[in-house]
């Protein structure tokens, strides 16, 4: 997690165990590649109850290289960060606002309801764009927008304003 971002822990404690995947930033998620980190005997004890078959070979060949090229994993998360900036700004020039967000995701707080957040959020979607939305309160009165492409995010600067006017008109 970026700095700041996740609770101090002491690495050192013998009851912590750190799990990292490979699904974001190295872009593995169809790999299911994941790692642990932990004092001995807690590896040890993790060790009979982890699925020792779930990583095939060519899986652990494409994480030996993603872990060699960290030149693109820098690159991954300075666009994510760029692109988490854009998302925040089209909010803003939309009236909105979003979640503090450390992941490749911004959820934008479309100000009302879930009923309008779907409404937003279905109008996005029939215009061609993909969004999701949490399905609980009060989370539900957010979108949530990947951060994507710069010309993805840039149809979103065009299509967020009519779909929130189409939900206001509802």
């Amino acid at each position: 997690a970026p700095e700041g971002t996740a609770p101090k822990v002491e690495i050192n404690d013998p009851k912590v165990i750190r799990m990292r995947t490979f699904s974001k930033g190295y872009g593995m998620a169809g790999a299911r590649v994941g790692y642990a980190l932990g004092a001995r005997d807690l590896i040890r004890q993790f060790e009979k109850i982890r699925n020792h078959f779930g990583m095939n070979r060519a899986a652990q060949a494409g994480a030996l290289v993603a872990l060699g090229d960290q030149d693109w994993l820098a690159h991954v998360r300075e666009q994510v960060a760029r692109g988490r900036a854009t998302i925040a700004q089209i909010a803003e020039e939309n009236g909105l606002s979003t979640v503090p967000s450390a992941t490749n995701f911004v959820a934008i707080d479309c100000g009302r309801d879930g009923v309008f957040a779907k409404a937003v959020l279905d109008d996005l979607v029939a215009s061609g764009l993909f969004v999701r939305m949490p399905f609980v309160a009060p989370q539900n009165r957010c979108i949530r927008v990947s951060a994507g492409h710069p010309e993805d995010l840039e149809l979103l600067r065009g299509l967020l304003p009519k779909a929130l006017s189409a939900a206001l008109a509802r």
